[in-house]
Order: structure tokens, then sequence, then C-alpha cells
């Protein structure tokens, strides 16, 4: 008798929740929520490209119309033609919106963008990528440091895997100082405000 009443009362007590729900918060909840998510993608059996993300939130806001929200960040991982690790982007947030034929992807937050085998590195707080036309892009303040100096501005353009950054409006940038083969010193500069001497 007992267990009938608690079962009875365990029945009650979530019936009673779900009646209390409301219709219109049902609609704003994710269709579908990926925790640890690693999806790759390929081409004649090689990886091109890695998003490893720890939480993705899909939600459906039209016919033709979707969002994936990913609010822990995301990792991006592109690997050059022979299966190389070329650049990795890092970033606080990001969103990909689908609205019938056009497709965005935005990355938000602490955005780092690391080409590895150029050895640069691209900060910049949002970035956009058009993956149609494979380009990444951003119109906000930039830091891009390289083994060829330091430079800074606003703006942003380049392929999608950071082979060719081109800041837009460079401002206070610098060359590092370098030998050559005379012993000689000399200065790479754009705007100079000062060497930044390694030995």
């Amino acid at each position: 008798m007992v267990a009938v009443l608690w079962t009875a009362a365990i029945v009650v007590s979530c019936s009673n929740k779900l009646k209390n729900i409301d219709a219109d918060k049902i609609a704003e909840a994710p269709t579908q929520v990926v925790l640890n998510m690693d999806a790759s993608q390929t081409e004649n059996g090689m990886v091109q490209m890695r998003l490893a993300a720890d939480r993705m939130e899909r939600y459906e806001t039209g016919e033709k119309e979707s969002k994936e929200i990913f609010p822990e960040g995301f990792r991006v991982l592109a690997y050059n033609e022979e299966g190389l690790l070329e650049t990795r982007i890092v970033s606080d947030q990001a969103l990909h919106t689908v609205s019938g034929d056009n497709e965005q992807w935005s990355a938000y937050g602490n955005v780092v963008i690391n080409n590895f085998i150029k050895g640069e590195k691209i900060e910049t707080d949002t970035l956009y990528w058009d993956r149609e036309k494979q380009r990444i892009y951003t119109d906000c303040y930039v830091r891009l440091s390289s083994p060829q100096g330091f430079m800074q501005g606003y703006g942003l353009e380049s392929d999608e895997r950071a082979r060719n950054a081109q800041l837009l409006r460079p401002f206070d940038s610098y060359g590092i100082v370098s030998d050559d083969s005379t012993g000689s010193r000399y200065v790479d500069t754009v705007n100079f405000i000062g060497p930044n001497y390694k030995r």
C-alpha cells in the first residue's frame, strides 16, 4: 500500500510540473544539445578540419533557418595538404547560423588564430568565417605577431587557414631587428615605434 501511494505521489508531482510549463518557453528550448563535440571534415581519406566544443546547442528558428550556439567556445583545427596541423582557431563563444542557402560562422571573445607553419599569431575579439568563399575576416581591433615583427590595426582578411592574413588599417607596427650576412643590423619598419631586439 505504501509503495502504491509513493508511486502515485511521484506521478502527481511530475504531472503537476508538466502542466505548469509555459508553451512559449518550449519553443525557446534547444532542439539538440551535444556535449564534448568532436566533428571532422575529410577529403580523400585525409582530415581537412576538426571542430571540438564542450557544448553545442541547436535551435530551429524557421522552416529553413537554424542556429547552433557554442556557449563555452570552440576549437577549430585545420590541416594542410600533407596532413600536418597548420591552423588553430579558439574563442570563448561561437555561433553558426543557416538561413536558406546562406551560412555564417562567428567566433566571439578572446579569438586567437595560430598558423603554426608560418609562426603567426592573430588576436581579436570577433571573427567571421565565410565557408563558401573560404575566407575569414573581421572589422575589430587585431594584433598580429610573426617572426618578422608585430602589427596591429583594425580589420583583417585572410584565407580560412590564415596563410595570407592582411591588416586593413594598420597602425603603430614594427619589425624585428635582424642581422644580415655582414653582421650589420637593419630594421624593417612600418610606422616604426621601436625595435624589439633578439639575440
